[in-house]
């Protein structure tokens, strides 16, 4: 009691305190846009058009944050997801443009092809003993493709999403092969089949047309499987781990933590858009929300936190 008692002492004792430098800002690049789009199941987010993404970028990093992940949104799909390694692509684009303003920032790249495939699955579809369905090791090849165009155009991390069987293996030997051993990857490794990926369907226009991605991300009850999945992207090579979502799933966060690499942790779509629904309808304060709810994902043993309340949380720390 007396060490709480005192409202400067405390921060002196605080065990785990949140920093700007925890914080990975997510961004939507629409290759068919020429101003910004709000995403109205993501109050506060946007997708924004190639030409504009370096300016938000810009703003970002005179904010305090170091670091982005860019999702793509093509102006053409198709069954085998083309546009995610051409040249000029819209991700492709923005990497190079945001490194030509703003050289420092940390860029990362979504490596999956959910939202450049017509049937919005994360990689090669075919039929399988169970009918049509993700096809590894063809999706391998396809995903060994993006991440190399990433990191032609300037990528620092490449971070591979779509949980396929010896993803950072085969990323990892493609990358070298190119000579691009200093980029790192880092693996979505623990990513279970969660419904709070609701609202980012939205964002990514990367909805499926049948099935759903349960053959090959995780049940939310498999824990062992969440661990063992992490572990062996682990032994495969990855620079960073992590746990997608975030907040539901603290305990798995604290045992990929404890493997003994940087682990990251992804507070999704529906985890944002929970908490801002409710403070606009005043059952929640949203700043104190979205602070206490980083904070404990850090306390969990996160390394780095990708969040949508990235800017805002920038600011809310400036004022504490």
């Amino acid at each position: 009691m007396r060490r709480r008692r005192t409202k400067h002492i405390q921060p002196l004792l605080r065990e785990v305190t949140l920093s700007k430098n925890d914080l990975i800002a997510p961004l939507f690049v629409d290759e068919t846009l020429t101003a910004p789009r709000p995403i109205d199941a993501m109050p506060g987010q946007f997708r924004y058009p190639i030409t504009g993404i370096a300016a938000v970028a810009q703003g970002l990093w005179q904010q305090g944050i170091r670091a982005v992940l860019l999702f793509g949104i093509p102006r053409e799909k198709d069954a085998e997801g083309r546009s995610s390694y051409h040249p000029e692509g819209v991700v492709q684009q923005a990497v190079r443009r945001i490194k030509a303003e703003v050289k420092d920032m940390v860029v990362i790249t979504d490596v999956c092809a959910c939202e450049y495939t017509d049937h919005g699955h994360c990689g090669i579809v075919g039929e399988t003993r169970n009918g049509p369905d993700l096809l590894n090791d063809p999706s391998l090849e396809l995903m060994n493709r993006i991440a190399i165009s990433h990191a032609r155009s300037g990528a620092d991390i490449v971070a591979p999403s779509c949980m396929l069987d010896g993803m950072v293996g085969s990323l990892r030997a493609a990358l070298d092969d190119e000579g691009f051993e200093e980029v790192l990857i880092m693996s979505y490794s623990t990513k279970f089949a969660s419904v709070l990926y609701g609202p980012f369907r939205e964002a990514a226009d990367s909805g499926f047309s049948f099935g759903d991605r349960s053959t090959y991300q995780i049940h939310p009850g498999n824990r062992q499987e969440a661990i063992l999945e992490s572990q062996m992207d682990a032994d495969e090579g990855a620079d960073i781990l992590m746990v997608k979502p975030a907040t539901f799933y603290l305990d798995i966060l604290a045992e990929v933590s404890a493997l003994g690499l940087p682990t990251a942790a992804y507070q999704v779509s529906g985890e944002y858009s929970m908490i801002k629904s409710a403070a606009s309808n005043g059952w929640l304060r949203e700043k104190e929300t979205a602070l206490e709810s980083l904070t404990c994902i850090k306390r969990a043993g996160a390394d780095l936190i990708i969040t949508y309340f990235a800017a805002d949380a920038a600011r809310w720390l400036d004022e504490e």
